[in-house]
């Protein structure tokens, strides 16, 4: 379901396109920006230490509970921010969130190496915005 809200523009003119995200997302309504979502499951415990992708499972799993609450689904994301604490995680979470998101009309996203996470069995935590439809 494309949502009418967004306008997604994965090429702008003089910028080089690269797959798996879009360079601009605009839109209309009600902004809700959810905080950094690391791979805790309701009782606080680390799902899948030393596994990226079963961490990126349970974040993006909270990513979906956090959006719910709000009104909104992965369709209203406009933009991911990714903290790895390794670049080689990133095909990983790569796979989790395509089963997720819309890959024709991929968010905007940003990816950054960090040092650590606030514990050190975190291999990442991502952060997103979403708007919705009023």
């Amino acid at each position: 379901m494309t949502q009418t809200h967004l306008t997604h523009i994965p090429e702008p003119e003089g910028v080089f396109p690269i797959p798996g995200f879009t360079h601009v997302v605009t839109g209309h309504g009600r902004l809700v920006a959810i905080s950094g979502q690391v791979a805790f499951d309701e009782s606080g415990v680390v799902v899948g230490e030393g596994d990226a992708e079963a961490q990126a499972r349970q974040v993006f799993e909270n990513l979906r509970r956090c959006l719910a609450a709000a009104g909104a689904t992965f369709e209203d994301i406009v933009k991911f921010t990714f903290f790895v604490t390794d670049v080689a995680h990133l095909p990983a979470v790569r796979r989790v969130r395509d089963a997720f998101v819309n890959t024709e009309r991929p968010p905007a996203s940003t990816a950054v190496q960090v040092a650590a996470l606030v514990r050190p069995e975190l291999l990442l935590e991502v952060e997103a915005l979403a708007i919705v439809s009023d």
